[in-house]
Formats: structure tokens, C-alpha cells, sequence
């Protein structure tokens, strides 16, 4: 068996699915298949509001479960100044979106199998001058309805919503946003003011995950320790 990279092994529902991390993506995946009931939810971008809360992680592991499900699923790495999908799948990133959008290549010639059956990820390709207008362009609009009609789920890794307006513009192009907070490291008003920029560009927020929840510190508080 092929040694595992660290990006990897943070692909907890692959390597250990019965685990309770595993279980806990399961149920994001089955609450957002029933957070709508008159409309599908096809397109789905998980944002944060900075860096380093986890968002490339869940991601990853909510499209495998996706995948397991039986759903064909397509990953497709929009943050086109830090791409961090690849490595997670261990695959190459020298051609991937911005190939497609700038006339290079065909997006059948750049997208790319993974080791887990029925998900496919469509890397960032070479990082561009200017991010912001490839994915806001009527190429990226003609695209992704292109893939839309060839899968059943397409997920959405974006830069940070606070640091760039990358992320504003794919979540315009999304049937519904899941936001990423990590409660260790992110003060709420951060969060606040991610969310109002989200619901500023009419943003469907589906709901939130968080990170590094201690739960020990709410029972000690319930019981009154110290």
C-alpha cells in the first residue's frame, strides 16, 4: 500500500470512515441534502472568513463522502492564489482551471481522477495575474454549466472570503454556502462580518461548520468547574 502524504491523512472518512470525524461529515452531507426541500443543491462552496480554519479539510472529506454515497462528485480547487486541493489528492497541478479559462486546454483534458471512485477533482492550474477576473468571467459561467450537466455534486474550495473578493463572486454562482469557523482560533466578529459579506452578494448560507469545538470546556462550565 502506498504511503499516505500528511494532506492525506487529514482525508479521515478514506482512511478511517468508521471513525465518529467520519461519521460527522456524513451528517453534514445528509443536512445539506435536506437543508432544501423545493430545490436541489448541486453546487455547494465551503468558505471561510480567514485562512487556516480547516475549510480545504472539510471539503476534502465531504466530497469523498459524497462519493461513497455513489454520487458522481467533481472538486474543483477556485482558489487561484494558494491551491491546496492537489496535494490532498496527490495529483499534478502544472495545467487544471485556469488552463481551461484562458483557452489552453479542454476541461476533459485537465481533469483528474482520484484514488476514490466516482470523484474527480478539476485542480487551479497555474496561479494567474489576476484570479479575480478568470473566475468572474462568462468563460467560468459557461463552465461550470457545462459540469453541472455531467455531475451530480460539484464542491468549491475559494480563498478566504475576508482576504480576497474570490470567494463573493463564486458563492453568486453556488446553490448554497457552507462556512467554516474555527472556534479556537476565530474571534465572532470576524464571523459576523464574513457572513454579512456572503448575505451582501446574496449568498445562500446553508449553514456553518466548526472546528476545534470543545465540548470538555461547556460540561465544566454546565457543572460549575474551575
Amino acid at each position: 500500500m502506498p504511503r499516505l502524504t500528511n494532506e492525506k491523512m487529514n482525508l479521515v472518512t478514506m482512511v478511517n470512515p468508521k471513525s465518529p470525524n467520519s461519521e460527522s461529515y456524513r451528517k453534514l452531507r445528509t443536512n445539506i441534502q435536506f437543508s432544501s426541500i423545493d430545490s436541489q443543491i448541486q453546487t455547494i462552496m465551503i468558505a471561510s472568513a480567514v485562512s487556516g480554519e480547516g475549510k480545504t479539510t472539510t471539503i476534502g472529506n465531504l466530497a469523498v463522502t459524497y462519493a461513497q454515497e455513489g454520487k458522481k462528485v467533481l472538486l474543483m480547487d477556485t482558489d487561484l492564489r494558494k491551491p491546496a486541493v492537489h496535494r490532498m489528492f496527490n495529483v499534478p497541478n502544472h495545467v487544471g482551471l485556469t488552463s481551461v479559462l484562458s483557452n489552453q486546454y479542454s476541461v476533459s483534458e485537465v481533469l483528474r481522477e482520484t484514488f476514490i471512485e466516482g470523484l474527480h477533482v478539476l485542480t487551479s492550474g497555474a496561479i494567474p495575474p489576476n484570479p479575480s477576473e478568470m473566475i468572474g468571467s462568462r468563460k467560468m459561467t459557461l463552465l461550470l454549466e457545462e459540469l453541472k450537466e455531467q455531475y451530480d455534486v460539484i464542491l468549491f474550495d475559494t480563498p478566504p472570503v475576508l482576504s480576497v473578493t474570490d470567494a463573493l463572486i463564486i458563492s453568486s454562482l453556488c446553490d448554497g454556502v457552507i462556512l467554516v469557523v474555527n472556534s479556537g482560533k476565530v474571534k465572532k466578529d470576524v464571523v459576523k462580518k464574513a457572513k454579512a459579506h456572503l448575505e451582501h452578494v446574496n449568498a445562500r448560507i446553508l449553514g456553518a461548520v466548526l472546528n476545534n469545538f470543545q465540548l470538555s470546556k461547556i460540561r465544566a462550565a454546565h457543572y460549575g468547574e474551575s
